[in-house]
C-alpha cells in the first residue's frame, strides 16, 4: 500500500544512532555518516517497486552529493519476518549489486525510524550541517516505475542548495512509497 510523509518540519533536529551495518557488522552512528555540509538519511526497503524502480538514480545522486560534503545514509526497518527480502543478508546483496556508496544499515527494534517519523520507503530527510531538517520530499517525479531520464533531480537540487547555503527550498513535493512495515 502507497504511503505519502508529511511536509517537511523545517529546522527539526537529526535523531542520532547507532546501528549495525550487515555488510561489516559493525555498527555505524551519525557521526560516522555525517557530512560537512549536510546529511541525507534514507529509509529503503529491498522489495518495494518504488526504490527498485529508482535505485540506479538514488546511487547516482548520493555520489553527487557525497561530492559537495553531505553524509549519505540508508536505513532499512521493515519487519523482516514478513517481508525476507529484506533480510540483512539481501541488503548487503542489494547494496553490492547497486555500487552503495554509503552505509545500508539495519533498524531491527524499528527505533529509529519511528523517531524519524519515516512513513515509507523511500523516504528520505536531508540535514544542513547543523543537523536542522531542509527536505523531506521526493527523489523526483517517479512513482512505482522511474520516469522519463530527464526528469528534474529534485532530491540532488534540494540538497545542493542545502550544502551551499544551509536552507532546503520552501517548495518540497513529497515522497511516496510502500509503507514502512512495521512489527505487530
Amino acid at each position: 500500500m502507497a504511503a505519502i510523509p508529511p511536509v517537511c518540519d523545517f529546522g527539526a533536529a537529526i535523531t542520532d544512532f547507532s546501528l549495525p551495518d550487515p555488510a561489516t557488522g559493525k555498527p555505524v552512528s551519525l557521526a560516522d555518516v555525517s557530512g560537512e555540509n549536510g546529511t541525507l538519511v534514507m529509509f529503503i526497503c529491498n522489495h518495494c517497486p518504488y526504490v527498485r524502480a529508482v535505485i540506479d538514480r538514488i546511487v547516482r545522486d548520493a555520489k553527487a552529493l557525497q561530492a559537495l560534503g553531505v553524509g549519505v545514509v540508508a536505513i532499512s526497518a521493515n519487519d523482516v519476518a514478513a517481508y525476507p527480502e529484506d533480510a540483512p543478508e539481501q541488503m548487503v546483496t542489494m547494496a553490492e549489486k547497486n555500487g552503495f556508496t554509503f552505509p545500508y544499515l539495519y533498524d531491527e527494534s524499528q527505533e529509529v525510524a519511528r523517531a524519524f517519523e519515516a512513513v515509507c520507503t523511500p523516504d528520505f530527510f536531508g540535514y544542513n550541517a547543523a543537523g536542522k531538517l531542509q527536505y523531506r520530499g521526493r527523489l523526483d517525479a517517479s512513482r512505482r516505475e522511474a520516469g522519463p531520464a530527464d526528469l528534474r533531480r529534485d532530491l540532488f537540487e534540494a540538497m545542493k542548495q542545502v550544502a551551499e547555503t544551509g536552507k532546503g527550498p520552501k517548495e518540497q513535493v513529497a515522497s511516496i512509497g510502500c509503507s514502512i512495515k512495521w512489527k505487530e
